[in-house]
């Protein structure tokens, strides 16, 4: 796995059109600065579900104050995320 922005984005959009598609939605067209939770492509349970795959893919623990909008709202967001907690930012 490449630690790098594109590469984390491609990831975790990939995971969210997986998701998404469960409940019937195409969340291919999701934009990377498209904010996840107010697209309505997931429910909440899709939102727990790519919170613990995203601390589990990229072995990074989150404290319940990480779990934000700022942090996770978006595929940037998302990425720069991970590489800040990895120290590569």
């Amino acid at each position: 796995m490449a630690l790098n922005k594109e590469s984390i984005e491609a990831e975790i959009k990939a995971k969210v059109v997986e998701i998404a598609a469960q409940t019937g939605d195409d969340a291919s067209e999701l934009g990377l600065d498209d904010i996840i939770p107010a697209t309505g492509l997931i429910d909440s349970t899709g939102l727990l579900e790519l919170i613990a795959w995203y601390e589990k893919t990229y072995e990074i623990p989150l404290a319940q104050e990480e779990i934000n909008i700022d942090n996770l709202g978006t595929l940037t967001r998302m990425a720069e995320f991970v590489l800040r907690k990895k120290g590569l930012i």
